[in-house]
C-alpha cells in the first residue's frame, strides 16, 4: 500500500467549527457558567427581554470597574462619569448609590446583548481556521485584570475632586442660587 493510498483512505481532517455554547464560553471566560445561567433568564435567542437579575460585583465594586474589566468600555465611561455629573450637578453625595443598583440590576442584560453583538460579528467573519475564531474571542471577550488599575486610578482621581469640592464648599448644604422659592400665601382667614 502506496502513501497515496492512505491519503485517499484517510482524508485530511478540519477541526469542527466551535458549537454557539462553546463560542460564549470563549467569549466570556471567567465564570462563564454563572452568567450563561443568568442570560437563560432573558428568554429565547431570537427574542429576548429585560428580565430583573442582579449582578453583585457591578452593584459592589464601583460599576465602571466591572464594565471595564468585562471590556465594556462606552458603559465603563457612563458609569464613572455619570456619578461624577450627577453628584456635582445635585450637590448630593449618596446618588452614587442610585447609579450602583442600576449597575446592579442591569449588568447581565447589558453584558448578554454586548456578548451577542460581538460573538456574531466574529461569527460573520467565516473563520476558516478556527485557531483564528479562537484568537478573536480571546481578545474580543474575556477579561481585562490590568485595567482594573486604570479604573482604581481614575476612581482615586474621582475621590480627590470630591474632596476638593466639599473643600470648596461646593459640595453640601449650600446650594448656588436657582430660581427663588414661591411664596407661600400667609392670609388670615
Amino acid at each position: 500500500m502506496g502513501k497515496a493510498e492512505i491519503d485517499a483512505d484517510f482524508p485530511p481532517t478540519t477541526p469542527a467549527p466551535m458549537r454557539d455554547q462553546d463560542l460564549w464560553h470563549q467569549f466570556i471566560g471567567p465564570n462563564a457558567e454563572r452568567y450563561l445561567e443568568q442570560f437563560k433568564k432573558f428568554g429565547p435567542e431570537n427574542s429576548p427581554r429585560f428580565a430583573f437579575t442582579w449582578n453583585w460585583p457591578a452593584f459592589l465594586f464601583v460599576s465602571f470597574l466591572w464594565f471595564l474589566y468585562r471590556k465594556m468600555y462606552l458603559y465603563a465611561l457612563l458609569y464613572a462619569i455619570g456619578p461624577m455629573i450627577s453628584t456635582y450637578l445635585t450637590g448630593d453625595m449618596t446618588i452614587g448609590i442610585a447609579w450602583s443598583m442600576i449597575a446592579g440590576a442591569t449588568a447581565n442584560y447589558i453584558y448578554y446583548w454586548h456578548c451577542r453583538e460581538q460573538i456574531a460579528a466574529i461569527k460573520k467573519r467565516g473563520w476558516s481556521n478556527p485557531a483564528g475564531q479562537d484568537q478573536a474571542l480571546k481578545e474580543a471577550g474575556g477579561v481585562q485584570p490590568y485595567v482594573i488599575y486604570v479604573g482604581i486610578a481614575f476612581y482615586v482621581l474621582f475621590i480627590m475632586t470630591m474632596i476638593t469640592l466639599i473643600q470648596q464648599g461646593e459640595l453640601g448644604g449650600d446650594r448656588p442660587p436657582g430660581k427663588p422659592a414661591k411664596p407661600t400665601a400667609s392670609g388670615s382667614v
